[in-house]
């Protein structure tokens, strides 16, 4: 018999419109509070009564006022519910009434951000909601340290979204895997066929995996086409240090193959404030990682409406001014 074929080489997406964005936003818009590992007590109705507030039109002025260029959006994390329709998730979960939202609020902020000339993107987690145990059981069992049941299901429900929302979305940002053994098996599910779900609707979508806080920056698998770059409270290495910028020093546009890029907060937390530097740091930290080919998204706290914290409008301005967009 003959032997399969071997799969064609990986090409990873061009990314130079990203590096000449320079920077951009990201909100988390969430059922809870960012990394919550407890359930919490919402309706699916309730829900939806605050994904249909949400002001997309109002968000895309504020962000083109700002020469924001591209803008992050989370689509659910660790609660269960998410702020975009999935018939897929419905099905392998069996929650009624759903815990996705009727409104499809990526589509609505894509079109919205259409006339201004910026880029959505989004966040997407790579495993079964955490705090919500029966759509945990239903999409993870049979548990098996090769997450063999699991995956193929998840890479259903992010193909749906790809596919509907097709080339309005330009990028992902994938909240782990922290366990990477499963997606580096040579054969699906695996990164590529996970990454291959992901850009199903955009084969020129940008797509980062997260594996956690580390710095220096890095990339996990040539399946990134950006490095995740997550960075938290601060800018430091280790606590009580000053910015240890030497450890960027030798940086070039590309890691290990990927685009260059941090993610970090310019609140005190995921979602939260008041802001924790000055313009002109936050301003200086995006220059330093630009003069290397590297981006920076930052992380600013939005209200129930959808629209940013007026308290951080300042700072993106400023950064508009002084880093472009």
């Amino acid at each position: 018999m003959p032997s399969p074929a071997s799969p064609s080489p990986w090409k990873r997406a061009n990314t130079d419109w990203f590096m000449r964005s320079r920077w951009g936003v990201f909100g988390c818009y969430l059922a809870d509070t960012a990394s919550n590992l407890k359930a919490i007590d919402l309706a699916p109705d309730d829900w939806n009564r605050r994904v249909d507030a949400f002001d997309a039109e109002g968000l895309a002025r504020q962000l083109a006022a700002a020469r924001v260029p591209y803008f992050f959006i989370s689509v659910g994390q660790n609660s269960g519910f998410y702020l975009s329709p999935n018939r897929t998730y419905d099905d392998l979960v069996g929650i009624s009434p759903s815990r996705c939202s009727r409104r499809d609020l990526v589509a609505d902020l894509a079109r919205a951000f259409e006339p201004h000339g910026i880029r959505l993107m989004v966040y997407v987690p790579p495993s079964a909601p955490a705090s919500d145990p029966v759509a945990k059981e239903r999409l993870e069992a049979p548990a098996d340290e090769r997450m063999a049941a699991f995956l193929p299901r998840w890479e259903a429900v992010v193909r749906e979204w790809s596919l509907r929302w097709g080339r309005s979305i330009h990028g992902w940002w994938v909240d782990g895997p922290y366990n990477l053994a499963p997606y580096r098996h040579s054969n699906a599910p695996n990164f590529r066929s996970l990454a291959e779900a992901l850009k199903s609707g955009n084969p020129d979508s940008l797509v980062a995996f997260n594996n956690g806080l580390r710095t220096p920056i890095y990339s996990v698998t040539e399946y990134d086409d950006y490095t995740p770059g997550e960075i938290e409270r601060d800018l430091s290495v280790s606590p009580g240090h000053l910015p240890d910028f030497s450890r960027l020093a030798n940086y070039s546009r590309f890691l290990d193959g990927a685009q260059l890029h941090a993610f970090t907060i310019m609140g005190e937390w995921w979602g939260k404030g008041p802001p924790r530097f000055p313009d002109e740091l936050t301003i200086g930290y995006t220059k330093f990682m630009n003069a290397r080919g590297g981006v920076v998204t930052w992380d600013v706290p939005m209200t129930g409406s959808g629209l940013i914290d007026p308290a951080f409008l300042p700072q993106l301005a400023a950064l508009g001014r002084s880093c472009g967009g």
